[in-house]
């Protein structure tokens, strides 16, 4: 898991070659204004999802992990709480992978919450068990899915 601000993502551009292209469209576009919906960036490879969702609270949120992608996520609106347990140490899988929609659900208890701004970023990796929306209140927020191979 890294947390930085959007004006700091170059200095990840090594770790995945997508990264790049990720952020350069974050950059050059009004995600903001942007609908909800799904957005390619780079076909199946790199794409955005939008969406406006309540937050669960801490006990509502529950830990997820996916496999085929990487996971940057955005609020755009206002601050949002975030779980993260390593995926490793997961030990009650509560829904086993979809292979369809690459997300896999977690009983465990997040190890730990993260409060991410707007104008901040957090990747999660397939290593990284995380826990959404683990915030109350409206959010407005942006995920661009990178694959992974």
């Amino acid at each position: 898991m890294i947390l930085d601000r959007i004006d700091s993502a170059e200095r990840y551009f090594s770790i995945h070659a997508s990264l790049r292209a990720a952020f350069e469209y974050l950059r050059r576009t009004d995600i903001a204004k942007l609908a909800d919906g799904k957005y390619e960036i780079d076909g199946k490879r790199v794409y955005l999802l939008m969406s406006h969702a309540s937050g669960r609270g801490r006990d509502g949120a529950r830990l997820e992990a996916h496999r085929r992608y990487t996971d940057v996520q955005i609020p755009i609106s206002a601050a949002e709480e975030m779980g993260w347990r390593p995926r490793a140490l997961c030990q009650h899988v509560s829904q086993k992978h979809d292979e369809k929609t690459d997300i896999e659900f977690f009983a465990d208890e997040p190890q730990t919450y993260l409060t991410v701004q707007p104008g901040c970023f957090v990747l999660f990796f397939p290593d990284d068990a995380h826990a959404p929306l683990a915030c109350t209140g409206e959010v407005h927020k942006a995920v661009v899915k990178i694959a992974v191979d």
